[in-house]
Parts: C-alpha cells; structure tokens; sequence
C-alpha cells in the first residue's frame, strides 16, 4: 500500500477510505467486523462514519457504537486506523429531547456535547479528523472555531474537516481557521464521480490551492457505474427511480460498460481509477456491503487507465467543462 498525504498536513492516509455507512444496516455486526479487519490487513488505516449513522436500521449513532464494539476487541486496532466522523445533523437521544442537540446545526454547544457523544459511542478518546457534515450558515465561523479549538485544546480532536461545502464555504471557513492560528480545515467530503462532475468547476481547484485532500464519496453514484445496466438487464435490480434512471442514461450506461468490457476492467473499478487519477483526489470512500465489494474496490488500487480510456471517459461523462470562470467565460 501506498499512503498519501491528507492535503497539506504530514498525516499520512491510505489511498481508499473505508466508509462504514451500510454496517449495521446492510451488513450485519460479524460481516461488518470482518470488513474492517480485512480492510486493515489490506493496508486501508482510514476509517469514515458520522454520528448520525444508523438511523435508516435501528437509531441515530448505532453506526459508531458499532465501531464502538469492534475498536473494543483490542489487537492495536485503534492504533492502526486514522478515524473519522462528522457533526451537523440531528442525533436523537432516547429521553432525552434537546432542542439543540436535535437539529441540524454547528453551534458551539452542539459540536461539544456531540463530540463527547461520538466519543463514547467509538469508545475512543481522541477523533483523528472531525468533520463538519454540512455548512450551517445560520452560525458564525468565529463560533464553529471556538469550539473546535477547545476540542484541539482538549485533546479530543486532532484535524477538522468539511463536507458537502461549496469552494466559498471553503474558503471563508478555512481562513477563520488560520485567523485563530490553527491549520484550519484539512479536507472537504464531496460528492464526485463520473457521472456527478459539478465540482470540478470550484471545489477541486479549490481544495487544491488551499491544501485540502478531497475525500469524493459516491464514487460509483450509488451504483450506476458499478454495471448498473447489466445487472438491470438480468432482472437483478429494479425499482420505479431506478427504471427512470437507467432509462434516461441508458446511451451512457451501454457506452460506459461496453468500454469496461473493452479494457477488461469491472466498471466499479473503472469508476474508482478514474478518481485516484486526479491528483487532488486523497481518498475516495468506499462503501462495501459484502467482503467481494471490498476486494472490488482494492483491485481499483492496481489499475492505471490509458490517457485513451481517459478521454473516452471525457467523452461518456463529460465534466462541466473545466474550471471556474474559463469553463463558461474566459
């Protein structure tokens, strides 16, 4: 395995990042424990969760608390992995409504108590990279930082992130990082894939200039680009979004799949190669349900696609034409 560098910091990462939304939902707690000691063993050291995981199976930070219990076998797992998780959305306590706590915000109060609660949930001391979910743009940064700062301070968090920020967001919290003297913010979650190109207008060059490793999640777009149309046409997956999505891209999907088929490459793979040939690309997330999806995603690690493979890629999925402003003006 080759490691990388988190954007600017010396923090050295692997070059896939272990998403653990689907533990404790579509994969169980056992086949869940097994993907993360196959992932260390593997090389993956990064590890992504957020607070409110959990939800859509059994409650809001079952995910952690999940986590939680496998970090509690021991054996040095802990130490062997860079730990992430996020603050922003609603994370219910049973008895015990909180105004604060149960709304999607980052006021100081909140990204305190929940870091507390995340805390206990992984059975950890410490947060490797802490993660703001999403822009509250009812809260001043001067406010967010305090509160992140106190948490450096305390010992409890080492890295902020961000996700799901324009470039804008980016930048003014980024500043008001660096105006406290902190590093300010390390890394930005973004959707991005193939089939979903919008920030490559602001949000990679700006993550680039300001040194932040971009961690793209939804690198299969939900598995459209995993051979989705394949899998459709043998009956394996169906529904009335997915009917309407297939066919509204079904000239892309037959292209993008007939070219996988061409270079001998599983289209899931594709998708992820195609990600890690952008040198702003840290770590994109993977979100496994089963062990062979994870051997998937490691077998992507080995693929260098051909400038040709490249531009026909371009030619399938085209981006939004490149950066801001020259990508619609000059």
């Amino acid at each position: 395995m080759e490691y990388v560098s988190l954007g600017r910091t010396g923090l050295q990462v692997s070059p896939i990042c272990l998403g653990t939304m689907n533990f404790g939902w579509h994969a169980n707690e056992a086949d869940s424990f097994a993907m993360m000691d196959a992932a260390i063993d593997a090389g993956i050291n990064f590890f992504d969760t957020a607070d409110v995981y959990g939800g859509w199976s059994t409650h809001h930070g079952a995910c952690e608390e999940l986590i939680g219990r496998w970090l509690a076998q021991g054996g040095g797992r802990r130490q062997q992995i860079v730990l992430a998780t996020k603050v922003y959305n609603p994370v219910e306590r049973k008895g015990e409504p909180e105004v604060n706590r149960d709304r999607r915000s980052l006021s100081a109060m909140k990204i305190m108590r929940h870091c507390d609660d995340s805390l206990r949930r992984l059975q950890t001391d410490v947060i490797d990279l802490y993660q703001m979910h999403h822009v509250d743009r009812n809260c001043p940064w001067e406010e967010i930082w305090q509160a992140m700062e106190t948490l450096i301070r305390q010992g409890k968090i080492i890295y902020v992130g961000s996700s799901n920020f324009a470039a804008w967001d980016i930048a003014l919290a980024n500043q008001a990082g660096i105006a406290r003297n902190l590093v300010g913010l390390v890394s930005e979650q973004s959707v991005y894939n193939l089939k979903t190109r919008t920030i490559e207008l602001e949000v990679v060059p700006a993550c680039r200039e300001l040194g932040l490793g971009l961690i793209p999640w939804s690198p299969v777009a939900g598995g459209y680009l995993a051979g989705a149309l394949e899998k459709y046409d043998k009956g394996r997956r169906s529904g009335e979004n997915f009917d309407k999505a297939v066919a509204k891209m079904r000239p892309q999907l037959e292209a993008y799949e007939a070219l996988c088929k061409e270079i001998g490459v599983a289209p899931a793979e594709v998708a992820l190669a195609w990600l890690m040939h952008n040198p702003v690309v840290t770590a994109p997330i993977i979100g496994p349900r089963t062990m062979e999806q994870l051997n998937s995603a490691m077998a992507a690690l080995d693929i260098k696609l051909s400038d040709e493979t490249m531009t026909k890629l371009d030619e399938i999925w085209p981006g939004p034409g490149g950066e801001a402003p020259v990508a619609y003006a000059w």
